[in-house]
């Protein structure tokens, strides 16, 4: 287009655009050498310049969803906006925020917006301009028409500007109902007592332990195992005690809740020993019964994920634990010193 037809769009769009920040800290200018401005301790700057210069107000941190409120409250009042006006949303990361937290804004902005009853035409996640190593984001809201959105559509090389960053638009989700089989009201068995006291005691020590479990995995992983195993605690707690009645039917219950609770592979795995387990298990079985069945457990998860003893995964706690256990029955010890050899 001729130059000052580019220059009126131009105007346009920006008469037609209201943005404002929020920095949860400041960013330092290499040529300046210290941060833009300091902030104490739980406190946060809005209205914020996108070089990082000081905003307009300080205030208490807040949610992601009352941040994003505060922010488009201000731009549509800004702007006037009344309810069925068309918009685009552009949520925008300021440097040190990670796509996951950008996502949770993102969320919000649009819940809010929808709530307002604006119409949101499109809307778009990402570090587009950043100031630094700034934490923190930028809403911006135009408003658009047909004509407009055209232009917005349109391809565009500039680096900042990619189509992947795209949210898509709103759909409604129906979850379809899953027919859950409960457990047959069946009597208890010898067992049922003292299987749920155990299984209890387990998920009671993996609660007390989240603190434990969380440090020795930053350690070793990703620092997550604490978190995944209170909720699989939870999960072993809302289950219903005729899930215990008896051995095969209490495990295939273990395994179906925490392949639900547990996140990451872990879940799956834990599933898959605890459903192979059950699998060798009878109404009342004994003691080399319990030990086949361990090893079968070891076993599935080895299959599963393909590693062996000595890969650094569960299966270097899991597989000498099976071996001492039926190694110990098979020297002709007891069930109990066998178990304290499996620990």
């Amino acid at each position: 287009k001729p130059l000052a037809e580019v220059a009126r769009l131009a105007r346009e769009a920006a008469g037609a655009l209201g943005t404002m920040g929020v920095a949860l800290g400041a960013c330092t200018v290499p040529a300046a050498g210290t941060p833009g401005f300091e902030l104490a301790p739980g406190e946060i700057e809005l209205g914020l310049g996108i070089h990082g210069e000081q905003g307009v107000a300080r205030g208490a941190v807040q949610e992601a969803d009352s941040l994003a409120a505060l922010l488009l409250r201000t731009i549509a009042a800004d702007l006037d906006l009344k309810p069925g006006t068309r918009v685009v949303l552009l949520v925008n990361g300021l440097g040190g925020t990670p796509p996951m937290e950008l996502a949770i804004v993102a969320r919000a902005a649009l819940d809010w917006l929808r709530g307002q009853g604006l119409v949101v035409e499109r809307a778009w996640t990402g570090s587009f301009l950043t100031a630094l190593e700034m934490p923190g984001c930028s809403l911006s809201l135009m408003v658009v028409d047909d004509a407009r959105l055209a232009l917005l559509d349109a391809p565009a090389e500039a680096p900042a500007w990619v189509a992947g960053s795209r949210i898509a638009p709103q759909r409604r989700v129906i979850a379809a109902p899953v027919p859950r089989q409960a457990p047959p009201a069946m009597a208890a068995g010898p067992l049922a007592g003292v299987l749920r006291e155990a299984i209890l005691a387990a998920a009671g020590a993996l609660e007390q332990n989240e603190a434990e479990l969380t440090r020795l995995d930053s350690q070793a992983g990703d620092g997550d195992l604490g978190i995944s195993m209170a909720r699989g605690a939870a999960a072993i707690r809302a289950l219903p005690p005729v899930s215990f009645a008896h051995p095969e039917e209490a495990l295939r219950q273990l395994g179906e809740c925490l392949r639900r609770a547990i996140g990451g592979s872990s879940g799956p795995f834990y599933a898959t020993a605890l459903l192979r387990a059950a699998r060798r298990l009878g109404p009342a079985p004994g003691a080399a019964d319990w030990a086949e069945a361990f090893s079968q457990a070891v076993q599935a998860i080895g299959e599963l994920g393909g590693a062996r003893p000595g890969d650094r995964t569960m299966l270097d706690a899991l597989h000498p634990a099976a071996e001492a256990f039926q190694a110990t029955l098979a020297r002709g010890e007891p069930a109990a010193t066998a178990w304290s050899a499996a620990v």
